[in-house]
């Protein structure tokens, strides 16, 4: 009886050890999942273990080299450290059958990228889609606005997630408020976090948006409302990749859960089949394939998963070894990507180069966050950390420092778009450098002044295509004239009659503006804009730049 009473007592303690393992690193139950194998290896040392100690207590040396003749001549132990064994030998050929070695054509053809056209694809620059911070600059203005939030700053924190969405057709970074502490969520859960925060990355405003039911499922939880838990126990068999954290249209907050699917082997050909939809305020889930994910959804695929494919797209398009020894045609994306609000979606941009380190790019990428739509784009020019350079070596003198560029369509030129940043990671001028000539650069307090200085430098022959048709030319009478003040600067806006065009003047370039009033004409050169049109010159004559106190307003810098 004591016998049998000791065998349940081992079994209860094993399952309740496996209970608990299970319950802590949450493993998907399935043959694809690294963690599943680690799992099962881990049940059955912690069988071993017990079984072996129930047979023999260890203390000393020979009660170890008891250990191993009761395992050589007990059935069960020997069956238990045979079942390890064949795990691991499993997982170790599963690894190798899956990995680019045997598989290099198959990993290459996972990304299927469309050579598009950049003019035609890329529509030109719209101030309201232009994410002007990068994420630390985002982090900065979401803690500086929780600071000022008396009622919550001692009880809860910022998540550090982030995450870049396109709501509202406006580039947002978005992020749910954490519990500060254990002792903060255990008297505060019960009400859910109150709050998150949105930070519309192209006018820097930031909101704390409050939620009054709560969000109730977080990263931030402990037990079963832990998003990663709660997930795993309505799925048990799915793999899930990196989590965001989204809004909808109508602002309620959601955890989109992308479910990885392995097409190579066991281990190998990751890509996303499925989402899950979860309301971070109810909990209610929804599971769906990929192409049914609403419009609202941003980010399904992961940027580091969609550099990944491409990387293995441009590397082994002549197999594996040819990656490693004599890399003759191999591409890959460069050190750093930025993100991309176009067509109501989120695009992750990357610029690709060879892999001899030249500093050059042979063109770049834009890949969708929501469909994993990929387009390449030839368009041959500086690699995106010597843009950077170039930009910070014309203010060294201040210090700033550059964030990681956009590409964008100024004029129809390809430009690299970049913030530049003081020691507070606050972000003070903006500069538009050429990527085919990268020295020839244009620096401004603001986009506005940036672009007007840029295009001028195109106008002049700095451009790479001598910029054929940027500017239009108009006249007309003025049915309206306003003053207002953007950054400190003051600007003219004008309507004329018989047009629906805005017409921004800022005085520090065009002082003669202030000589106009409703019902004279006037004639503008100007590239249009959406909403405001950029003013090159007033009655056909350019007005040179006056530069503010400390600013430096940079001319072509072509070497001859």
């Amino acid at each position: 009886m004591k016998h049998k009473k000791g065998k349940l007592l081992v079994a209860l303690l094993v399952l309740l050890l496996i209970g608990v393992y299970y319950y802590v690193s949450l493993p998907a139950i399935n043959i694809h999942a690294s963690g599943f194998w680690l799992f099962i290896v881990a049940v059955l040392v912690l069988a071993l273990i017990l079984c072996a100690g129930k047979t023999i207590r260890i203390q000393t040396l020979d009660d170890v080299r008891n250990l191993k003749y009761e395992i050589k001549e007990k059935k069960i132990l020997k069956v238990i450290t045979g079942a390890i064994g064949l795990v691991i030998v499993i997982y170790l050929i599963g690894s190798i059958l899956s990995s680019p070695i045997v598989n290099a054509n198959k990993y290459q053809q996972l990304l299927e990228p469309e050579t598009g056209n950049f003019a035609e694809d890329i529509d030109e620059v719209n101030y309201n889609q232009i994410p002007l911070l990068d994420k630390d600059s985002a982090e900065l203005l979401g803690n500086r606005k929780m600071g000022s939030m008396v009622d919550m700053v001692s009880q809860f924190e910022v998540s550090s997630l982030y995450s870049q969405i396109n709501y509202q057709g406006r580039p947002v970074r978005v992020t749910p408020l954490v519990y500060a502490s254990p002792i903060k969520w255990i008297t505060n859960q019960r009400n859910g976090i109150p709050a998150y925060i949105t930070i519309d990355m192209a006018t820097q405003n930031t909101e704390l948006v409050k939620v009054p039911e709560g969000i109730k499922y977080s990263q931030s939880e402990y037990l079963n409302r832990n998003i990663y838990r709660h997930l795993r126990f309505r799925y048990p068999t799915y793999i899930f990749d990196q989590l965001s954290f989204e809004i909808n249209d109508e602002g309620i907050p959601y955890w989109i859960c992308p479910v990885k699917d392995f097409t190579i082997g066991l281990f190998g050909g990751q890509t996303i089949n499925k989402v899950v939809l979860c309301n971070a305020v109810t909990g209610e889930c929804q599971s769906m394939d990929v192409e049914d994910c609403p419009n609202w959804v941003d980010r399904v695929y992961p940027a580091d998963l969609l550099i990944e494919l491409y990387d293995y797209h441009g590397m082994l398009k002549n197999g594996f070894i040819n990656s490693v020894l004599g890399q003759k045609g191999c591409l890959q994306t460069t050190d750093g990507y930025n993100y991309l609000a176009q067509d109501d979606d989120v695009w992750v941009y990357t610029g690709v180069t060879s892999v001899s380190g030249d500093r050059s790019n042979v063109g770049f990428v834009l890949m969708n966050q929501r469909t994993k739509e990929t387009r390449y784009y030839e368009v041959a020019g500086a690699e995106e950390y010597s843009a950077m350079e170039s930009a910070e070596g014309q203010v060294q003198n201040l210090g700033y420092q550059a964030t990681f560029p956009l590409l964008l369509n100024i004029s129809g030129e390809p430009t690299y778009f970049i913030a530049l940043k003081d020691n507070a990671g606050l972000v003070k001028k903006y500069a538009m450098v050429n990527i085919q000539k990268y020295q020839n650069v244009a620096i401004g307090d603001t986009v506005a002044a940036c672009e007007q200085t840029y295009i001028k430098m195109l106008k002049a022959g700095g451009g790479s295509s001598n910029s054929n048709g940027i500017s239009e030319e108009i006249t007309g009478t003025i049915h309206r004239i306003v003053q207002g003040v953007v950054d400190g600067n003051t600007h003219f806006y004008v309507v004329l009659e018989d047009s629906d065009l805005i017409f921004d003047v800022p005085i520090v370039e065009y002082m003669q503006i202030v000589k106009y009033e409703a019902g004279d004409e006037i004639s503008f050169t100007y590239v249009t804009g959406d909403p405001v049109c950029t003013v090159l010159s007033i009655d056909g004559e350019d007005v040179e730049t006056v530069p503010e106190q400390g600013e430096n307003v940079l001319e072509s810098t072509d070497a001859e």
